[in-house]
């Protein structure tokens, strides 16, 4: 199978699909990031649906790359008798979703093969196909789909088959559409017109961007990808563009991950407004408001990308999984686990707002809604719970938990001692003195020299790597230095941090998996502000060598098969790629509740 790291991604503000350096995209949800996918191959076969369009030689890409500051994706292949560019993207969103692919003959001629095979629900519907004068017209209980290109095409089992040879100086269309079955289908978008406005729509977008420096291109491709994970309608974020990618290649640790996580709160605004994006970062903040209105008890650590809070996890057994890695999951059963640590989330993210973007409470009244929050988490903070990295296995006091409980505790007293909103502060403040102090005598092991992952424990996590970034204690004090040192010893494989030992931790799952790449920028976070930029800036650059030939990061990395894992493109990855970069370039680990300055 195509590895993970051979992707590129396309979208159109409302899904994506992923392409192969083999010309073929094998993932495509339509008509949203959670829709049921009409091309599936990306987890089993061909037969579950894909389009194919490359050489009829076959064989991988000779290179590729994104038209600067845009998400246009070109890809050449130099055969033995031409050179022919493939160039593929979404238009952002209208009336309409299309996929647009244009082949352009670059020298000589090339005989190419175009190969669709529509699969709607995930590989398990085959469409009813019928040509129209300009294509094909398929339809399939709610989806309908249109693709049009001047080629003859033709029906072979089952598949769309289109042959021809390109040119020096011509350019081919091909164009998809999807629609409603029950609605008449949209006219075929003009495939050049589109390609204009698709460029043109990019290169103002990154016209905004305050990234400048050394990673520039590296931050700001990460910043185009995390726009283009983006739910336009709602501004919700999806954690990645893809389901079931294991972290364990063969393993059960295969996840849903197109949903939005409050975990990534205050981490997707600080990198948004730092580099200047701050009309994202307010319909972000809408969105997280919406979501965890209503009792806040039923607070949950992620919800669909309209704030839909059922997402019931099922799975899907005619596909075989990405490299046997079963079972395929759709929904995702952590939603209605118990984390602490997202009332801290939540709380952290809307005071960094309110510091950087002046944003006043009662535009919204989100500060009833922060109030009604903290209440519950006052009489909540002291159970077990699941953790941010939703283990399965029993609940504990995880220290991470502790401390987000303490950071929801100090951006509500900071709200009313420095922005003077209403609230009980002296309270407050003798519940966050006592919550610091419950968390230094059970979550810090004296032997050790540094914190543990849950009281009592002996076993480490890269979770406590955020303790002097969220504020709970200096980044220089010296057991946030011994928990940096003892992370480096125990819990890295070729410097690169794993989230926790899973031979030593009890998550409710067989087998391991490879490095994370987010806690990784957070070790260069911590190195940086212990005093160590020059590890820190070492670190980062070798995480930037991980990315793959079009700068895109999954969720981790295989040390030792030296390959990306889990689902991809990650934005929990590249919003620590963006946050990290700006903070070397300034020379300083900020806060998480600061704006990090954006110049050097």
């Amino acid at each position: 199978m195509t590895r993970i790291e051979d992707y590129a991604i396309v979208g159109d503000l409302h899904t994506a699909a992923l392409i192969g350096t083999d010309g073929s995209i094998d993932w495509l949800c339509l008509p949203h990031f959670d829709s049921p996918a009409c091309f599936a191959a990306l987890l089993d076969t061909p037969e579950a649906g894909r389009w194919l369009l490359a050489p009829t030689a076959g064989g991988t890409c000779t290179r590729r790359q994104y038209r600067p500051d845009t998400l246009v994706l070109e890809t050449d292949w130099e055969t033995a008798s031409g050179r022919v560019r493939v160039i593929d993207f979404m238009p952002p969103r209208d009336e309409a979703a299309d996929i647009i692919r244009i082949v352009e003959g670059v020298s000589g001629t090339v005989d190419m093969r175009g190969e669709l095979a529509l699969r709607f629900d995930y590989g398990r519907v085959v469409p009813w196909v019928r040509r129209t004068k300009k294509g094909i017209h398929a339809v399939a209980g709610p989806d309908s789909v249109t693709m049009s290109s001047p080629v003859p095409m033709h029906g072979q089992h089952l598949r769309t088959v289109s042959e021809f040879t390109i040119t020096e100086g011509e350019r081919i269309p091909f164009v998809l559409t999807w629609a409603p079955s029950h609605l008449r289908a949209p006219r075929s978008a003009d495939a050049e017109e589109a390609l204009s406005r698709t460029v043109s729509y990019w290169e103002q977008w990154s016209a905004r961007s305050l990234a400048t420096g050394p990673y520039r291109d590296a931050v700001q491709r990460s910043l185009i990808t995390l726009k283009a994970l983006t739910f336009a309608p709602t501004g919700g974020i999806v954690a990645a563009a893809t389901t079931s990618l294991p972290e364990q290649p063969g393993g059960p640790r295969n996840w849903d991950y197109r949903y939005c996580w409050l975990r990534d709160a205050t981490l997707t605004l600080q990198s948004l407004i730092t580099a200047g994006y701050t009309d994202e970062a307010k319909a972000w903040r809408q969105w997280l408001l919406r979501a965890v209105a209503g009792d806040p008890a039923d607070l949950q650590i992620m919800y669909s990308i309209d704030g839909r809070r059922r997402l019931p996890e099922a799975e899907l057994p005619w596909l075989a999984g990405y490299e046997k890695s079963t079972p395929v999951r759709t929904g995702n059963a952590a939603a209605d686990q118990l984390q602490l640590d997202v009332w801290g989330e939540v709380l952290d993210g809307l005071s960094l707002t309110r510091n950087a973007l002046g944003l006043q409470h009662d535009a919204d009244n989100s500060w009833d809604i922060q109030i009604a929050l903290m209440d519950h988490l006052e009489g909540a903070w002291q159970e077990p719970d699941n953790g941010l990295w939703e283990i399965r296995g029993p609940r504990r006091h995880f220290t991470h938990s502790k401390v987000m409980a303490w950071v929801a505790v100090d951006r509500m007293i900071k709200g009313v001692r420095q922005f003077h909103l209403p609230g009980p502060a002296d309270r407050w403040e003798e519940l966050r003195d006592a919550i610091h102090a419950d968390v230094m005598e059970h979550g810090f092991n004296t032997e050790m020299n540094s914190f543990v992952q849950s009281y009592g424990s002996t076993g480490l996590d890269a979770s406590l790597l955020l303790i002097p970034r969220v504020g709970f204690l200096p980044p220089d004090d010296p057991r946030v230095l011994g928990t940096i040192d003892a992370i480096q010893r125990e819990l890295t494989e070729d410097g690169f941090v794993l989230r926790y030992r899973t031979e030593h931790s009890d998550d409710g799952l067989p087998g391991g998996e490879g490095v994370f790449l987010a806690c990784s920028f957070w070790l260069v976070d911590a190195l940086l502000g212990a005093g160590r930029r020059a590890e820190a800036t070492r670190l980062f650059e070798r995480l930037l060598a991980l990315r793959n030939d079009v700068g895109l990061l999954s969720e981790e990395w295989d040390v030792q098969g030296g390959r990306q894992l889990g689902n991809t493109p990650q934005a929990f990855s590249h919003f620590a790629l963006v946050t990290s970069a700006f903070q070397l370039q300034h020379g300083r680990a900020g806060r998480s509740d600061e704006k990090i300055p954006s110049g050097g």
